[in-house]
């Protein structure tokens, strides 16, 4: 009998164990905050956070800037989940640099704050960073656009579609990333435009949708007309530039390439808008913050950083339907099996 008693009481004490960790986990929120909530990609990345803390039985608290550039909404959301009790924020900073002090209060009050997507400046003003390796994908393209020209790229006439003037660290990293594999001097990596080489015709910005590379990419065309390489920012803006070119008959003579992987953007490769692009992978991105977040609940333990690297790379791809030696691609095909949005 007192076997019996004694086996009850274990069993039961291992049932109240077992349920403690899911109603642990209930008392963790964690907060999304992304630029907007209308981009694909942010899209993509809240179903990530979503999944993922539905699936570790954690609270999120999701917010969005208004549009892109939008930093009161952020510093706003920021403070609502210091007051909820927070315990990690997840980031897409819409400014980098100014939403660094409303950051530092985050962390002073015990929040672990990770930047996704986009750096802060300085990098270090969040505990961790899960990225994109946003020079890398900049340099594919960079450098499928060089190998695609041959000797045509030593007299490329080139338009660099950015974000904004803002020198934001994901736009000037895709920037420079793209020069460098296209094989131009970059003579301050953390400002768009310094270069001096005269293949660049210049830079506009695009706030990383389609009217705005329309706009930029006429801009340009206006300055330059023998614009015959345009990189862009993401493929939102790709899009709008190449209706730009195409209503001024330049479509068929220019190559175009971009940064995302979002489902329309791979499209846009396989039909021939976009020569190539580089796919980055959002869901993974928030996934594995939230992830982060539920081990520093439990342990206190800070996530890593990839090795030789200042952040947690969570990876690109290049996708293109026309391959150069010496650089690893997937299709079109491929790609639609893995894109987002």
């Amino acid at each position: 009998m007192l076997h019996r008693l004694l086996l009850s009481a274990v069993v039961a004490l291992a049932i109240v164990v077992a349920g403690a960790g899911p109603t642990y986990s209930a008392d963790v929120i964690i907060g999304l905050i992304t630029k907007t909530n209308t981009n694909p990609f942010f899209v993509k990345m809240k179903e990530g956070a979503e999944a993922k803390a539905k699936e570790l039985g954690v609270r999120l608290s999701s917010f969005a800037g208004k549009i892109d550039g939008d930093n009161q909404s952020q510093v706003e959301a920021i403070e609502s989940l210091i007051a909820a009790g927070a315990k990690g924020i997840l980031i897409t900073p819409n400014d980098s640099a100014a939403i660094v002090p409303t950051i530092r209060k985050a962390r002073e009050a015990g929040i672990l704050v990770i930047a996704l997507d986009t750096p802060l400046q300085p990098a270090n003003a969040a505990d961790a960073t899960f990225a994109t390796d946003n020079f890398k994908a900049g340099e594919l393209i960079g450098a499928w656009a060089k190998s695609t020209l041959g000797d045509k790229a030593a007299g490329a006439k080139i338009a660099l579609l950015d974000l904004s003037k803002n020198n934001v660290t994901v736009d000037v990293l895709r920037d420079t990333g793209f020069l460098k594999g296209f094989g131009i001097e970059v003579k301050d990596p953390k400002v768009n435009g310094s270069e001096t080489d005269k293949r660049v015709a210049g830079h506009d910005v695009t706030t990383g949708n389609e009217e705005g590379g329309r706009k930029a990419m006429e801009n340009l065309l206006q300055k330059e007309p023998s614009i015959n390489v345009v990189y862009t920012i993401n493929e939102p803006a790709a899009a709008g530039a190449y209706e730009a070119l195409r209503a001024v008959g330049k479509d068929k003579g220019t190559v175009v390439v971009s940064v995302d992987g979002g489902c329309p953007g791979v499209k846009n490769v396989k039909s021939g808008v976009i020569g190539a692009t580089s796919m980055q992978f959002p869901l993974l991105m928030a996934a594995k913050g939230v992830e982060a977040v539920v081990e520093f609940a439990k342990s206190g333990k800070k996530p890593e950083k990839t090795p030789g690297l200042d952040f947690f790379d969570t990876g690109v791809q290049l996708i293109t339907d026309k391959p150069v030696p010496g650089l690893s691609s997937k299709t079109s095909d491929e790609g639609l099996k893995m894109c987002w949005g």
